[in-house]
């Protein structure tokens, strides 16, 4: 009995001491791992990108040179679409200006005319009759010739801006030479205006197509073997020359 007492006195306390080596060095290690903590491995950096890729190049290049081309196309159709509009507004501008000289000189010869006193006639209602007669007889002939517009033929037998019916014929076909002059230089004015912005127009569009087409000019030479290199500062080393703006001569 004496000797179990004995061993278990002795025992104890040889395990408790030995507990408690191993209780300070797991905190003597836990404040080690608290003063200097391990590294943390930084996170991988993303990799540079790849080189330019000749063949993606190309296919960039070879994709725009067909969307300008495509472009420059339809530019040249419009600009010759404008300019055969131009051409015809022109010609417009010249038979406008044929019939107004054609009225100017009509009613040029009614210059002297107009000094002398109109004859003189009955003033009878049959008279007054007759005379309007004459008045809308020559001014429906006037208008199927085009001399008149339909508001003026209106006018003429709405009797308004002038048109008496009571003046003596020799009066009326003045007045009329008149209205058919002044209707044709304001049509010579209004297709004057037409051909200048037709002219505008297709100038625009001729200039338009002449950058686009030296645009896919280039584009097509940079595709060509060893171009490549200098395809991203060739794009604007191209500029058109500035459009000649000329105007045919014209009289008047």
């Amino acid at each position: 009995m004496e000797t179990v007492l004995y061993q278990f006195l002795i025992e104890v306390p040889r395990a408790a001491a030995i507990w408690s080596a191993l209780l300070l060095l797991a905190l003597t290690l836990l404040a080690v791992l608290v003063a200097r903590p391990e590294r943390v491995p930084p996170a991988e950096e993303p990799a540079a990108p790849p080189a330019d890729d000749p063949a993606a190049e190309a296919a960039d290049l070879r994709r725009y040179a067909e969307e300008v081309a495509v472009a420059a196309d339809r530019a040249a159709r419009t600009a010759r679409r404008l300019r055969a509009d131009w051409l015809a507004a022109q010609e417009a501008v010249g038979r406008a200006w044929q019939a107004y000289d054609e009225a100017e000189t009509a009613a040029r010869r009614f210059t002297g005319a107009a000094l002398l006193p109109s004859p003189r006639t009955p003033r009878t209602p049959a008279e007054y009759a007759a005379r309007e007669r004459w008045l809308h007889h020559a001014a429906m002939a006037a208008h199927w010739r085009g001399d008149l517009t339909a508001r003026q033929l209106s006018d003429v037998f709405g009797h308004r801006a002038g048109w008496d019916p009571r003046r003596h014929p020799a009066e009326q076909e003045i007045v009329l030479a008149r209205a058919v002059r002044d209707a044709k230089r304001a049509g010579y004015r209004a297709a004057a205006e037409r051909e200048r912005l037709a002219w505008r127009d297709a100038d625009l569009a001729a200039e338009a197509a002449r950058a686009l087409a030296a645009e896919a000019y280039a584009a097509a030479g940079r595709l060509r073997p060893g171009r490549l290199p200098a395809a991203r500062t060739a794009a604007t080393a191209h500029r058109p020359a500035p459009a000649a703006r000329w105007r045919p001569a014209r009289a008047g």
